[in-house]
């Protein structure tokens, strides 16, 4: 069965746009392919963050995706930071990787704007993404448009470390692509991704009031300024949720209402909160459970952890073997 890895960040509670962009494609591979999901806390420390509520994101995070439907029986799920080869990887790994390289990484032009002094992390941040998928050497890993140029990185690292101590072999083998359902969530202020730094965001567990008090102020198709504008439903982001979130039949009216001002913005957003209530409502009463049983969360890093490492260790003997390292008592 071809072997797929995959992270998230622990931005805390999972919201409604990392569930259509990346989440609801894992529950789907878990069928049919041997998958690793990793709540990648070690990328998340890359930038300004609050160590007094790392832990606690990361917990909730690992929630969000057990209600979601990640299932530990068909996949193996753990905090990054919890295998220790991540890191060491990534230090040999840079070893073979060029500054230039990390330099043109759009978004490393992007994010370092956004700081006085750069730190190190962001402009090593894509060779510890390809520490993350050589060390389970994975076949394939999911990715939207914005990742191919980390992916091709990985794999150029990925060819660099073979020809320089592979001995002729490939010892790593090239991921691929699994490219993903283009699906770019706008936020609720229309105006950039869907993002719980920017605030922007729903959440998957947030109760029916808090969907309501989040969706009501949201953007609509900035054309209609009175109840009485007919509008088109192409401009607005919250036309955009009906499609994830309500039947084709309520999409259609959606659509015939909005240009006809059949409907105020405020009637629209109403049928969406219900639609995307009776949504959630499964998952959120699964996270309920996981957070009336925190041992049962423990568990499931726990062991994922412990089958992870058991990878992990034996990719980092034939590193180690490979690069002439001394052997450590463990690998011998």
């Amino acid at each position: 069965m071809p072997r797929i890895f995959s992270g998230i960040q622990p931005s805390g509670e999972l919201h409604i746009g990392n569930w259509l962009g990346a989440v609801q494609n894992w529950v789907r591979l878990q069928q049919s392919y041997e998958c690793l999901f990793c709540v990648v806390d070690l990328h998340a420390i890359t930038g300004k963050y609050e160590a007094s509520t790392l832990a606690r994101r990361t917990r909730e995070m690992a929630v969000g995706l057990l209600a979601a439907g990640i299932d530990p029986d068909r996949v193996t799920l753990f905090v990054q930071s919890h295998v220790p080869e991540h890191s060491e990887l990534q230090w040999l790994f840079n070893t073979v990787t060029p500054i230039g390289e990390l330099e043109r990484m759009t978004q490393f032009k992007d994010k370092s704007t956004r700081f006085e002094s750069i730190p190190a992390g962001l402009l090593n941040y894509p060779v510890l993404m390809a520490a993350d998928i050589l060390l389970y050497r994975a076949d394939l890993v999911p990715v939207g448009e914005d990742q191919v140029q980390h992916l091709e990185l990985t794999r150029e690292i990925c060819r660099k470390w073979n020809a320089e101590f592979g001995g002729g072999v490939d010892f790593f083998p090239e991921p691929q692509p699994m490219l993903t359902e283009a699906k770019r969530i706008m936020g609720l202020d229309g105006q950039a991704k869907m993002s719980k730094s920017l605030g922007n965001t729903i959440g998957m567990l947030d109760p029916p009031e808090e969907v309501w008090n989040k969706l009501r102020p949201a953007k609509t198709d900035p054309a209609r300024i009175r109840r009485q504008d007919p509008g088109n439903p192409d401009n607005c982001n919250i036309f955009s949720l009906h499609k994830y979130f309500s039947p084709p039949e309520t999409v259609a009216l959606v659509d015939a209402n909005c240009r006809s001002a059949g409907w105020g913005c405020i009637d629209c957003k109403k049928v969406l909160a219900e639609n995307l209530n009776a949504a959630l409502a499964p998952i959120r009463a699964r996270a309920a459970e996981y957070d009336a049983h925190p041992e049962r969360v423990e568990q499931v890093l726990g062991d994922g952890a412990a089958r992870a490492r058991r990878i992990a260790r034996e990719t980092m003997t034939g590193v180690h073997e490979r690069m002439g390292f001394l052997p450590r008592r463990d690998d011998r």
